[in-house]
């Protein structure tokens, strides 16, 4: 090639030579360092190396696993109060000056024990005046009685007009109503008497003694004296969402939402510590109507408190499961949020991935259970995924964990 070169620039010389003769010599020889300038440009250009095309690099290799199908059992959990069985406020209903209190705050009381005492003199009294009214009364209608007697025989023979004995049979019935208003009152009083002691309607705790001993206390009043808890039984209520409640009525067997209560498995409670409580419990009630400014229905689950654990006022979780029979589950891990949606790539033709959205219906552990975005047999990558674009070819990898944690799961 340099022998060439050489050949083909001799031969521009003396052509140049020959075309440059007339002209003069310094004219001449300025056009032939022009020239010869340029030869040697080309020259060294011509012999320079050809720069070489840059090779693509190769695709990444990333780990991709196949979707599988399993039954998984969820949870939700959802906030609740707790309230014993049975919760009285525990009112006066007669006035007076509260004499004893026989309990203390938290103490456990049994159905008719009591509890308060109020002052009974005004109604002993009360009841002395009814019983002096009812023997009164007694006595009027004995002396009604002897009138009606001796009249009779008069009004037979003639002696007396018959309106004398009229009169007096009318003064007997008279009587005789007197003696029935007066037991009335009687009784009335022994009922007062009675409300000044007050006891236990059913077994529980005490809450707390808003009245103290000296107050005086009313049935008009605001507070109740305090409030009794039975509560070897709670009932736990908390609150199901439309859509959570929809989902929840259509999994369990079951024409109606009383046929459903049945087949509805045990909950758990967990406490305000996060701990669970031992027992576990069992949905018996779901109410009849939505709230409207909640948009959520209420729901009872009944658990046994025998050891009393469980206070009214409570409050803690209720957890619910859920089972999902042949769901697809994913790695957490091989999803992508953007804008509020959740995303996998799944491997498509000749390597190239696709972004496809995914409905989640639960999670299990590290993996999501899915409804729908892809289907069984599909393979997904499982790293990486925050580099991937649509479209762009891998070399895919097959991750044996993470495949044996899919199917296992």
């Amino acid at each position: 090639m340099y022998n060439t070169t050489k050949t083909t620039d001799t031969i521009y010389i003396n052509s140049l030579r020959a075309a440059l003769t007339p002209i003069n010599s310094p004219s001449k020889l300025i056009i032939m360092k022009i020239i010869l300038i340029a030869i040697i440009a080309i020259s060294l250009f011509s012999c320079s190396p050809k720069p070489q095309t840059a090779q693509a690099p190769p695709p990444p290799a990333l780990p991709v696993a196949t979707v599988a199908t399993g039954n998984q059992t969820t949870y939700q959990e959802y906030p609740a109060s707790i309230e014993g069985t049975v919760n009285v406020e525990v009112r006066p209903q007669v006035s007076g000056s509260l004499d004893k209190v026989f309990v203390d705050e938290g103490a456990f009381v049994n159905a008719g024990q009591p509890i308060f005492k109020i002052n009974e003199q005004p109604y002993r009294a009360a009841l002395n005046n009814a019983l002096a009214s009812l023997h009164a009364a007694e006595a009027a209608l004995g002396n009604a009685q002897i009138e009606v007697d001796k009249l009779t025989p008069l009004v037979a023979n003639k002696v007396v007009s018959d309106y004398q004995l009229k009169t007096a049979k009318a003064t007997y019935q008279v009587a005789k109503a007197n003696i029935e208003s007066a037991k009335a009152n009687v009784a009335t009083a022994q009922i007062n008497l009675g409300y000044t002691l007050i006891k236990a309607p059913v077994s529980g705790y005490i809450g707390r003694l808003l009245k103290k001993q000296g107050s005086l206390v009313s049935p008009q009043d605001v507070e109740a004296l305090t409030q009794l808890s039975d509560v070897h039984d709670v009932h736990v209520y908390f609150s199901l969402g439309e859509k959570d409640f929809v989902g929840f009525k259509d999994q369990y067997e079951g024409a109606t939402l009383k046929d459903k209560l049945k087949h509805l498995p045990s909950v758990s409670l967990l406490l305000a510590d996060g701990s669970e409580y031992a027992k576990q419990g069992k949905i018996d009630v779901i109410d009849g109507q939505f709230d409207k400014t909640t948009g959520a229905i209420t729901v009872r689950a009944t658990f046994a408190n025998p050891q009393g654990l469980l206070r009214s006022g409570n409050t803690g979780k209720v957890r619910l499961s859920l089972q999902h029979n042949n769901a697809l589950i994913i790695p957490q891990s091989a999803t992508i949020d953007m804008q509020d949606k959740v995303f996998v790539y799944a491997l498509a033709d000749s390597n190239k991935v696709k972004k496809s959205p995914i409905t989640i219906i639960g999670t299990s552990g590290e993996n999501y259970l899915v409804k729908d975005g892809v289907k069984a047999g599909d393979q997904i990558v499982l790293s990486g995924i925050d580099k991937l674009q649509e479209g762009m070819v891998i070399a895919p990898q097959k991750s044996v964990d993470k495949a044996a944690v899919v199917a296992k799961n």
